[in-house]
């Protein structure tokens, strides 16, 4: 494990897979995403690829440091950039590819982006109400220190059924998530729910000057890829592609030939 500090002196745990020549890819996880949880894709990624596989501030081996602000992970990404001393490509998986969109917009070096998935709302009403109210109500539970039922309320948001969730409360795996249950307030801070009702920020998009590939998995729900083609059309040298047969956690070994070849191009 690898370490580096952030400008507020957060420390940023890190791991390098894929020995290999050319820049490398730092993985850039969403929700309730440790480092662990995204080793698998990295691990994967890196039999062709170099990649590095970092924890999230206040996710994992990093720390964290208050007030939370989008600015300090952005800052983040700029130290891990730094800390490489190499020309890097960002890959963000779903809220964490609204990160890295926001920290290419700030002008972190990097020479290209990939956007997998961001969960903007649809430019409705009705959708953006919905974030707000969902960022409203785990900002209550996080409040009174209730993370069962904050988790239990990003699972439901996303489209798990309650009965599922139930059945999920008992799962070994559940506890490492609730440990990861205040940073679900980070992650909706990126995707701006209160601010923009998690709509897809323009404004910030078409200040991203660098190759930007957005995917979209073939099997994802018609409001995601729809959601993805509209990133893609907002940035200025911005590429929309769908993964058939994908959803939105991708494969490894249908990922890597498609990052390979954009990176190649770039």
């Amino acid at each position: 494990m690898l370490k580096v500090t952030s400008v507020d002196g957060t420390v940023i745990a890190y791991e390098r897979y894929g020995d290999h020549g050319g820049d490398p890819l730092i993985v850039v996880g969403g929700a309730t995403c440790d480092r662990a949880k995204t080793r698998p894709l990295a691990e994967g990624l890196g039999a062709h690829l170099p990649v590095v596989n970092y924890d999230r501030r206040g996710r994992g081996d990093s720390g964290d440091t208050s007030p939370y602000a989008v600015e300090r992970e952005v800052e983040d990404i700029a130290a891990l950039v730094d800390d490489l001393s190499d020309d890097v490509v960002l890959y963000g998986h779903s809220s964490g590819a609204t990160l890295v969109l926001h920290a290419a917009a700030a002008g972190v070096p990097a020479r290209a982006i990939v956007l997998h998935e961001p969960p903007f709302s649809a430019d409705t009403d009705e959708d953006r109400q919905e974030a707000r109210d969902y960022a409203e109500t785990l900002t209550a539970l996080l409040s009174a220190n209730r993370r069962d039922d904050a988790v239990a309320l990003f699972f439901q948001t996303t489209g798990v059924p309650a009965e599922a969730v139930a059945e999920m409360r008992h799962e070994p795996w559940w506890a490492d998530v609730v440990a990861l249950a205040p940073t679900l307030a980070y992650d909706s801070a990126v995707m701006g729910d209160l601010s923009r009702g998690g709509s897809l920020p323009v404004e910030v998009a078409t200040r991203v000057a660098v190759p930007a590939l957005v995917l979209s998995g073939g099997d994802s729900p018609d409001w995601m890829i729809e959601a993805g083609r509209a990133a893609a059309a907002a940035l200025p040298h911005g590429t929309h592609r769908v993964l058939p047969g994908e959803g939105h956690v991708p494969s490894p070994q249908t990922l890597a030939p498609v990052l390979t070849e954009f990176i190649a191009r770039r």
